[in-house]
């Protein structure tokens, strides 16, 4: 499948934030699962050169990517669409983010970084199959709660 990254629009983060429902406990991952966070997704002034949507072939809303940069160092955030999730997708979908950032960005680090919720044993599997390794644990606030996350570093 090849993907199209275009920036985030009102319309597209919309249809994220209302319309996509995970199942289970990857309900964690609704955008109004955190209301700091929704608030954040929804601000169109966050977006620019930061979040993007991912379309498939029929320009449909498939995922989102978000690109931030701390001391120099990508970190990416993203979503699958909730019914495309458990399909084998995810690996292309996270390599085809990397390739795209390395080259919007023009980054030159040798590794980029994300941080995922230790209970996505799922998640993690597949970042560790594409390469990533995890660095620390620590805790975060949010969704009402405080939960365990990992972060984790992939050499490019």
């Amino acid at each position: 499948m090849s993907y199209k990254f275009v920036p985030m629009n009102k319309k597209y983060a919309n249809e994220i934030a209302y319309n996509w429902k995970y199942n289970g406990i990857f309900s964690f991952y609704d955008m109004t699962a955190d209301e700091e966070d929704l608030d954040d997704f929804l601000n169109e002034e966050n977006w620019d050169g930061i979040y993007f949507g991912v379309l498939n072939e029929e320009c449909e809303l498939i995922g989102f990517y978000s690109f931030n940069f701390e001391d120099d160092i990508m970190w990416l955030g993203f979503g699958l669409k909730p019914e495309l999730t458990g399909r084998s997708l995810g690996y292309e979908f996270v390599i085809s983010g990397i390739n795209f950032a390395i080259k919007k960005f023009n980054y030159r680090k040798n590794y980029v970084m994300l941080a995922v919720a230790l209970f996505n044993k799922r998640a993690i599997r597949l970042y560790e199959k594409i390469g990533f390794q995890p660095i620390e644990k620590y805790m975060q606030k949010t969704n009402g709660g405080e939960f365990e996350f990992i972060k984790m570093k992939k050499y490019l």
